[in-house]
């Protein structure tokens, strides 16, 4: 099935209006069963390409997942898993930071995190916390104790902006392809799965009084992400906005967008030059000799 992803990928330097993105498009696949089969098609080609990534051992990949609450983040990176060997990539969920990473700069706990090459990693949140939950609580900067020139409310947001785009410019230098999503969930539909996480027992786990009191701030975390997906999404590590209310649409568009993406890598397995030849037909006599054994 061809996908065109052009829609769903923030140009460079292009003003993001999140009222104008939809939340939900008309159905991808026509049916579970063209669903499944696409899925398994896409998983299995991901599959191929991770062994490429690990055999070559030139490049890492990043993936970053953000999205409101509700947005269906764990369930994307469960889907995403799945056509992953797990000895390849490694996951992280990036929750409030602690004494030790709020004493280093902001980067810090994420740049001890990624990926080192031919791997994947994953990031459940990232980075990007810092100029999206920190903006709408602005207060949270008190327990990073920077110097008073560092917090000015006129600079600050660009700054950790620019300090974000120059991590990206320097991880793709260096071999690290970094594929940014934004699931995109309607208010509306974060309503429905919180009144499904209260009602169904085996999901009350997943919902908290802050996540309510968090959804009173829709309208400024709205502002802040249309503002960060403006400013940082480039020609080498664009936003991908996936409409997040149909789950099974977002994990097609998702599966498809890393597939390219993996693809423009053009990956390979390493060509043998002739010492290693040479290695290779010593190691077939040896087990062609009897004594070998079996």
């Amino acid at each position: 099935m061809k996908i065109d992803l052009t829609e769903f990928r923030v140009r460079p330097g292009a003003p993001v209006t999140l009222a104008r993105r939809p939340t939900a498009i008309k159905p991808l696949a026509a049916s579970k069963k063209d669903y499944r089969k696409f899925i398994r098609h896409d998983l299995a080609r991901l599959d191929d390409l991770q062994e490429r990534l690990y055999a070559s051992g030139r490049h890492a990949v990043l993936l970053i997942f953000q999205g409101m609450d509700a947005a269906g983040k764990d369930g994307a990176v469960r889907h995403v898993l799945s056509g992953l060997n797990p000895q390849g990539c490694e996951v992280f969920s990036f929750k409030a930071p602690s004494a030790e990473e709020l004493a280093h700069d902001f980067l810090w706990r994420s740049v001890c995190r990624l990926p080192e090459r031919g791997r994947i990693g994953i990031f459940n949140r990232s980075y990007y916390e810092e100029v999206l939950v920190v903006r709408v609580h602005p207060e949270l900067l008190q327990t990073e104790r920077l110097p008073a020139r560092s917090v000015d409310p006129r600079t600050i947001w660009e700054e950790r902006m620019q300090s974000i785009l120059a991590l990206e410019r320097h991880l793709e230098r260096n071999g690290t392809r970094v594929i940014k999503f934004f699931l995109h969930l309607s208010k509306a539909e974060q309503r429905r799965r919180f009144l499904e996480r209260a009602e169904e027992p085996d999901k009350n786990w997943k919902l908290s009084a802050a996540d309510l009191k968090e959804r009173k701030f829709w309208p400024r975390y709205r502002r802040a992400y249309e503002e960060c997906l403006g400013a940082t999404s480039t020609a080498a590590a664009p936003w991908h906005i996936i409409p997040a209310d149909d789950k099974f649409n977002a994990r097609m568009l998702i599966s498809r967008v890393i597939v390219e993406e993996l693809q423009r890598l053009r990956l390979a397995f390493p060509r043998a030059d002739r010492k290693r030849r040479r290695e290779l037909r010593s190691i077939r006599r040896q087990l062609g000799k009897k004594s070998h054994g079996n």
